[in-house]
């Protein structure tokens, strides 16, 4: 995996995610309730404070988890709720280990349908459905993985020409076009919501 992403639009951070697939996916779970940069640029923050290169799943299943959640609260913090988010990250990289021995690639190398492939994330940690299709759907579009019907499997997120999610980010203008489309969808539910309430 060797490629230019522009999901924390950071060059140190961004060349981190096309680079390493544990960082890519620790990215995707740490994006929840904070901007998509902050979550992205979290794995290369968590590297540094490391002191290495790329993350390592055997390394964080192993590490001290007072100490790991310290690393992630330190200033400026790797998320909002860096505690709690420290143990997910944890618990993502101890099933890596227990059942791909730590080779994150292994989750997709292989695999033959977008079906499979998105069972696959959903088991991961912290991978609901959304979050598998959302992945899912930046493997195929950016990183390469183009397993059978993966498209299908991602669902609205793996559209051609869309900007619903990060799949869809490849500068800051798509960046801008997914923000304007979350917005909206923010928009729409609130107003469904009101509507809702009103009904009653």
């Amino acid at each position: 995996m060797d490629v230019t992403l522009h999901l924390a639009q950071d060059p140190e951070a961004d060349e981190l995610l096309g680079r390493s697939p544990l960082a890519a996916l620790v990215g995707m779970l740490l994006d929840q309730q904070v901007p998509m940069e902050w979550a992205f640029k979290g794995p290369s923050t968590i590297a540094r404070r490391m002191g290495a290169e790329d993350l390592d799943a055997h390394d964080i299943a192993a590490h001290d988890p007072e100490a790991f959640a310290a690393l992630l609260s330190e200033k400026p913090a790797v998320h909002r709720y860096p505690g709690s988010m420290a143990g997910r990250v944890q618990q993502l990289c101890r099933y890596l280990v227990d059942t791909y021995d730590g080779d994150v690639e292994a989750v997709w190398r292989g695999v033959d349908s977008g079906k499979e492939l998105l069972k696959r994330l959903q088991e991961l940690p912290g991978f609901g459905r959304q979050k598998a299709q959302i992945f899912l759907a930046l493997l195929g579009k950016q990183l390469g993985v183009r397993p059978e019907g993966w498209r299908e499997a991602a669902g609205d997120y793996g559209d051609s020409g869309s900007f619903r999610s990060v799949a869809d980010i490849t500068g800051p203008e798509s960046l801008t076009k997914v923000r304007a489309h979350k917005q909206e969808m923010k928009a729409a539910a609130k107003a469904a919501k009101a509507a809702k309430a009103a009904d009653k």
